[in-house]
């Protein structure tokens, strides 16, 4: 068995077809099914399952392709590191999040990193969702992800540093703007702004109202909450916002955030591949951040960790 063997059976998996990976590889299909027979032959077992379409791996062949690709990203991740070290590279830094993560979290930490560390390059690599971070990690396109934390991906270490807990976001105009708490059930019939489907928060916030007899159904989509706000601030209807977010659309003046008492907080932090395995910039970015948020410490709604 070798590093090849199992790069080529992953890339298999990956492609559900040997004959098209053959073509992406520049080789003939006998030379890519070796690689699998190898492996098969050694381990006693089939990996690939032929079918008329392609091929999909068998129940050993899925264990091993997650066991093979964690064990592959860590080596291209220390190869990586080595031609870093070898080199005399500065460093560079690539974070991955959502689109307005920068902004709430991460804006004074970035300036602060830069006055500490001018050589180093930042990248920050937007995404969508959490699940869209560990992949990107996964493949070793960021260093860092800050995500909300509590439901990792295999081969994924969280650091979670804070726990938010969500408010009704109204316009100043809203009937509901008289009120400083609310429970879920206060919540039936608004007209609910919400988050695009598959994002954890909104799975969140759904599932809890739910569980209260309370159907939320978004009368208008948006993918990031500062999107959100401005549909507020026009008063075209309402929405649930995590702490820090409600926090600062709040100093705009032109809404009102309403504590949710009875709506689980959600926990926010850092996703990464192996601490220990993290460039030096990565982890001075994390703990220049653990001094940072403490300035947070006195949000209504927000509790560090």
């Amino acid at each position: 068995m070798t590093l090849e063997d199992l790069r080529i059976f992953v890339s298999a998996c990956e492609a559900g077809s040997l004959s098209a990976l053959a073509r992406q590889l520049g080789r003939t299909q006998s030379s890519v099914s070796q690689h699998i027979a190898r492996l098969e032959t050694e381990l006693g077992v089939a990996l690939l399952e032929r079918q008329a379409r392609g091929v999909q791996p068998t129940e050993a062949g899925r264990i091993l392709r997650e066991l093979a690709l964690e064990g592959l990203d860590s080596i291209e991740l220390g190869l990586q590191r080595i031609r870093a070290l070898k080199s005399g590279d500065s460093g560079s830094l690539t974070i991955t999040t959502g689109g307005t993560t920068v902004r709430h979290f991460l804006k004074d930490t970035v300036a602060q990193f830069r006055r500490d560390h001018p050589a180093v390059n930042i990248r920050f690599l937007p995404a969508n969702s959490s699940r869209r971070c560990f992949e990107i990690l996964r493949l070793s396109q960021a260093d860092l992800a800050f995500v909300t934390t509590g439901e990792p991906m295999r081969g994924i270490s969280e650091l979670t540093v804070a726990h938010q807990h969500f408010f009704l976001l109204v316009s100043k105009s809203d009937p509901l703007a008289k009120h400083e708490r609310l429970r879920l059930k206060d919540l039936k019939g608004i007209r609910y702004l919400g988050l695009s489907e598959g994002t954890t928060h909104r799975g969140a916030i759904e599932h809890a109202a739910a569980e209260q007899g309370v159907t939320l159904k978004p009368e208008i989509v948006f993918d990031d909450f500062d999107t959100a706000n401005i549909f507020v601030e026009l008063n075209l209807g309402q929405a649930i916002v995590p702490a820090v977010h409600a926090h600062n659309f709040e100093k705009g003046g032109a809404v009102k955030a309403i504590l949710i008492t009875d709506l689980p907080p959600v926990s926010v932090g850092w996703a990464f591949r192996h601490w220990n395995h993290l460039s030096a910039p990565a982890r001075d970015f994390v703990t220049l951040f653990s001094s940072e948020i403490k300035k947070m410490k006195s949000l209504s709604g927000i509790e560090l960790t």
